[in-house]
């Protein structure tokens, strides 16, 4: 009887803070569904090798977000046009990728779409997300329920899906998911591999970034859910797509 093979996958990581990074780890270990073993990190700020041999030796990359960071700012960080690159390349031959928060924003930019910033009344917490009709068809969220709830901390957004790319999921402000047409590639702008205990405990490592001071970080966390439809995508990319 042969065996499910066992993915190896790649995160590219975009963290400075310590406790982001092994709890970033750990949220994309939990939620892909495989062991700790099966992800290597690659993290921007430790390593200038970010290019396709990166890639040698695994199934998928992962792309996830950056707290601080913004692809809007590539002098302020330099990690950001070779990530671009990066993504470019598995495009091109058809590398799987997801990617979410920041790594979505890269692939706008790779697309040829817009990124803009909001200074203030930007998307966060546990939000309601709205399906395009294409959903139905795609692989990963084609059982995914309409009006499904998920984390979003965010100051950077595309408005519109980008070109060469089907949007499968919005919100009023911006385009919240899309798949790369015809290929193995998909991009959230909310966090799959972000719950509401994890929401917690980071919007309180950066509420000095992201929020009023206390009185909002309450109110924010107060209203937040838990998100396991958003949360099953992960499993769902390493199963339906890589095995």
């Amino acid at each position: 009887m042969s065996r499910t093979p066992v993915p190896r996958l790649l995160l590219l990581q975009i963290r400075h803070d310590p406790r982001v990074r092994q709890e970033d780890f750990e949220s994309f270990v939990r939620y892909c569904g495989v062991d700790a073993g099966q992800i290597d990190i690659l993290n921007v700020f430790d390593s200038h090798e970010i290019g396709p041999a990166a890639l040698v030796g695994y199934d998928a990359l992962l792309v996830g977000g950056a707290s601080e960071a913004s692809v809007l700012e590539p002098q302020r960080y330099p990690a950001v046009p070779a990530c671009i690159a990066l993504l470019k390349h598995c495009i091109e031959v058809d590398f799987p990728v997801f990617a979410s928060c920041f790594g979505f924003q890269l692939a706008v930019l790779v697309l040829g779409g817009e990124i803009v910033r909001d200074e203030s009344d930007y998307e966060m917490g546990s939000l309601p997300i709205s399906l395009r009709p294409a959903a139905a068809e795609d692989l990963l969220f084609r059982d995914v329920p309409d009006g499904f709830h998920a984390i979003a901390v965010h100051r950077e957004r595309s408005l519109l899906c980008p070109p060469g790319a089907t949007e499968l999921a919005y919100t009023r402000p911006c385009c919240h998911a899309f798949r790369v047409n015809n290929k193995r590639f998909w991009a959230c702008q909310f966090h799959p591999e972000v719950d509401r205990a994890t929401l917690v405990s980071r919007l309180t490592i950066y509420k000095q970034a992201y929020t009023d001071g206390d009185h909002h970080l309450d109110e924010i966390l107060s209203a937040a859910v838990e998100t396991p439809e958003s949360n099953a995508l992960m499993r769902k990319f390493v199963d339906r797509v890589l095995r």
